[in-house]
């Protein structure tokens, strides 16, 4: 491969990256505005919104490695993927016993998907930019997890609200990443 196809492939994969972090971003930020005005109002919408936040997770984590040569290539992501669909699960079984159990099981996850970010940012760093905001992210997202299990062992039971914060975190992270490769590729044209 020539140095011009390799220049190509990345203004490829920086173009996707951009994409998917304002799609992820997008997303985040519907969900969080859904949870804080009818997720608060209505424990159905509040049900559905706890499940299908994992459940995006892994739909996109899934997205992402197949548009990156696969999950087999894509070892933290292929494992977020799996990680993500047994917290969506989990969260379903949770809703049943207390949202305390539910947030609990978010930190659980947000500590295992914030790691395995994390590795996939790393891995990323040197092909494509806007790479430290994701490890940010990440390091933050398992911070966060921590937190989760311990506000589970409060006596004060827990709301979807706790769990906007999380998600309008990682909405702010997605976004740097996505202007840091939209002005990088700017920068590059100039």
């Amino acid at each position: 491969m020539n140095t011009n196809q390799t220049a190509i492939s990345s203004n490829d994969q920086n173009a996707w990256l951009k994409l998917y972090y304002f799609a992820r971003a997008f997303f985040s930020i519907a969900w969080v505005l859904a949870a804080l005005t009818i997720g608060l109002k209505s424990p159905a919408i509040a049900t559905f919104l706890l499940i299908i936040y994992p459940l995006w997770d892994a739909a996109a984590n899934f997205i992402d490695a197949s548009r990156n040569g696969g999950l087999a290539g894509n070892r933290t992501q292929a494992f977020n993927v799996a990680v993500s669909l047994v917290i969506t699960i989990a969260v379903i079984a949770a809703m049943t016993v207390s949202m305390n159990w539910v947030i609990a099981i978010y930190g659980g996850w947000a500590i295992l998907s914030g790691l395995l970010q994390l590795g996939t940012a790393i891995r990323r760093w040197k092909t494509n930019g806007g790479q430290w905001a994701m490890v940010l992210s990440g390091g933050q997202s398992a911070i966060a997890g921590a937190f989760f299990i311990l506000q589970a062992q409060m006596p004060t039971p827990p709301s979807i609200a706790n769990i906007a914060g999380y998600a309008g975190f990682g909405a702010f992270y997605f976004i740097v990443s996505a202007v840091w490769l939209t002005v990088s590729g700017i920068r590059r044209e100039a």
